[in-house]
């Protein structure tokens, strides 16, 4: 019987040996990839934390103490051994459960994540919850190096170093984040991961001046401040004890008996402390080790093969990636910044043809939208390339640094709409909404391959101010053989002056335009306005729609503050007085499941579009 078989929570951990939470460990691999391979998902990361894992579970009372983690997208162990192994092969799929920690699946997820550098800051203010309610357990919070380029986790560091309570922090140091880490953190821990032989040495003259005896309460005070210059005379302190913990490491992360007896040591000291471990990402996996970046977030794969055996194709953020290199040759004013995703923003090939304008900021989105401002400022042209869903963490530098600035900077937001398996933290559907709101701003919403590349274009040589130019994740959908595009702000399909128009943008123009063929064959007379730029919305798109007996808008984005809302009351104000029909994302956050998934779930797909204007849904206004 295998070893996990046995383990249905934390406590049956506490039942076995050192030799067998080692191979527990190898068992936890094997299931990890396996699910990965059949599911997708996270998999280098969760792969550099199970020694770690299985001993906070083995050490610590859970889930009465509690674990934060940073991101989260490390929580796969977490989960197996918290009671969801047999669950583990419904992860990221529909009514499975999620692939980031969730309280809403299990009392052991004590925080909600998936984006990065939160969990000091939520795991402070749990410990402080917990001490002013009288409680005694334990909080511990999980980061990663890459985690710790961003600005929110020394904001929680520098609150939490006051906290007179047990407090643990562990920096799970693999100098990775999606990307290969940027900037002087990751050349500080570096350089501390470089220093073991100083760090014991540091240990001993710790604990030889901590025996040190002392008689009499001037004399003790005296000699406490005494050994604290001989420290710093004999070595420096970290910028962690600068900011008040107690740091210990770095150690070997994958060795379980240390990982053990550092907890249970670090564990009844009533004061803040910060754990540095050095792990290897993508452990136990030959190809993971060997290429972690490309094993960071995967498709389903063939274990036995790797990645190699999927044919990709191309996708938006490919058409980006060249796009961009190619404008970068007729423009020497141009740079491109990323938000530690060089990888996945497809700017690999830009970094390489232009090093010196490149800049990868960690995961800073806020510093990245600020500096991109700041370079605009200086003359230059930066092109800003961020997830939609990360957007989210730079609003108010949108609006402060750059579009109070006037300045011209380029936004350009990948993962735009639905992005399916990763769930409610990563849908891209607030960034029309709340770009919508802020003036100086144009947002361009590209459909197809060659519009990305013409917007790009006209984002960067021909607009003033910020211009955003939004696309999804993934390929390019079905194109009507009928439809050109014209790359102007908005263009009309199938009929020009159709008794009912179909409104959208973006990737949802392939579904509507289908549904819409569909409806013409039933002898309707019905047509689509696709909106190339929606913001600001061009004064030509009112007249098709005054016209139109019924207008269906449809948008694979939040309703509230949205496009669509947008429109119909312009609309309304310009006297139209036929039915109306919207359907967006209403007042929810979207679960996990695949793309196709959530948009039949949320009404956007073909067939629901098709059978909302067949069936005559809407509101007649008069």
């Amino acid at each position: 019987m295998a070893l996990l078989d046995k383990i249905d929570s934390p406590q049956d951990l506490k039942k076995l040996s050192l030799p067998e939470l080692e191979n527990l460990c190898g068992e936890i691999r094997q299931l990890i990839i396996q699910t990965v391979g059949n599911n997708g998902g996270h998999l280098a990361s969760n792969l550099g934390v199970v020694e770690l894992t299985v001993a906070l579970h083995y050490v610590l009372d859970l889930p009465e103490d509690k674990i934060v983690w940073d991101v989260g997208h490390q929580a796969y162990t977490h989960k197996i051994l918290s009671g969801r192994r047999e669950q583990i092969k419904t992860i990221r799929q529909k009514d499975g459960i999620s692939g980031f920690p969730r309280p809403q699946e299990s009392p052991y997820d004590a925080f909600a994540v998936g984006h990065a550098s939160t969990s000091i800051s939520a795991a402070l203010g749990i410990a402080k919850a917990s001490q002013l309610m009288g409680k005694d357990n334990k909080v511990v919070a999980v980061i990663g190096d890459g985690a710790l380029t961003g600005g929110l986790a020394y904001e929680g560091l520098n609150n939490a170093g006051r906290l007179h309570r047990n407090f643990i922090v562990i920096l799970n140091d693999n100098g990775m984040s999606i990307s290969p880490n940027v900037g002087n953190i990751a050349r500080y821990l570096a350089h501390m991961r470089a220093g073991q032989p100083y760090l014991n040495a540091k240990g001993n003259i710790e604990r030889a001046l901590e025996n040190i005896p002392v008689i009499g309460e001037p004399i003790q005070n005296g000699l406490r401040n005494a050994k604290k210059k001989v420290k710093n005379l004999i070595y420096n302190s970290t910028i962690f004890e600068d900011l008040g913990f107690m740091y210990y490491g770095p150690f070997d992360g994958h060795d379980l008996r240390t990982l053990i007896n550092v907890l249970r040591t670090v564990s009844s000291f009533s004061r803040p402390i910060l754990i540095h471990l050095h792990t290897s990402k993508g452990k136990g996996y030959t190809f993971a080790e060997d290429n972690p970046d490309a094993f960071h977030g995967v498709p389903a794969f063939d274990v036995q093969k790797g990645l190699s055996s999927n044919v990709k194709g191309e996708s938006f953020s490919d058409v980006f990636g060249k796009a961009i290199c190619q404008f970068a040759r007729q423009e020497k004013r141009l740079c491109a910044i990323t938000a530690a995703m060089q990888i996945g923003t497809c700017l690999t090939r830009f970094r390489q043809l232009y090093p010196t304008r490149f800049f990868d900021v960690g995961i800073a989105e806020e510093h990245a939208v600020t500096f991109a401002g700041g370079l605009a400022a200086g003359g230059m042209i930066p092109v800003c390339a961020i997830y939609s869903t990360f957007l989210q963490r730079g609003y108010d530098q949108i609006i402060h640094d750059a579009a109070i600035q006037q300045v011209k900077m380029v936004l350009a937001i990948d993962r735009a709409g639905i992005v399916g398996e990763d769930g409610e933290t990563h849908q891209g559907v607030f960034d029309a909404a709340f770009l919508n709101g802020i003036p100086n701003v144009t947002i361009y919403a590209p459909a197809y391959y060659d519009e990305l590349q013409h917007f790009l274009q006209q984002a960067i040589f021909e607009t003033p101010g910020v211009s955003a130019v939004r696309y999804p994740r993934g390929k390019s959908l079905y194109r009507p053989n009928a439809h050109v595009s014209n790359c102007k702000a908005y263009s009309l399909y199938m009929e020009s002056n159709p008794k009912v128009l179909l409104i959208t943008y973006g990737r949802l123009f392939s579904f509507t335009a289908k549904a819409c063929e569909r409806l013409h064959e039933l002898g309707l007379s019905v047509g689509v306005l696709k909106l190339n730029r929606i913001k600001p919305l061009d004064e030509g798109i009112f007249a098709p729609a005054l016209n139109a007996q019924a207008v269906y808008f449809f948008e694979e984005g939040i309703e509230m503050g949205g496009i669509g809302e947008h429109f119909i009351a312009c609309l309304m104000n310009r006297g139209y007085q036929g039915r109306v029909f919207l359907r967006g994302i209403g007042d929810q956050f979207i679960k996990h499941a695949s793309m196709a998934q959530c948009l039949e779930e949320l009404g956007l797909d073909e067939e629901s579009i098709y059978q909302a204007v067949k069936c005559g849904e809407g509101e007649t206004h008069d």
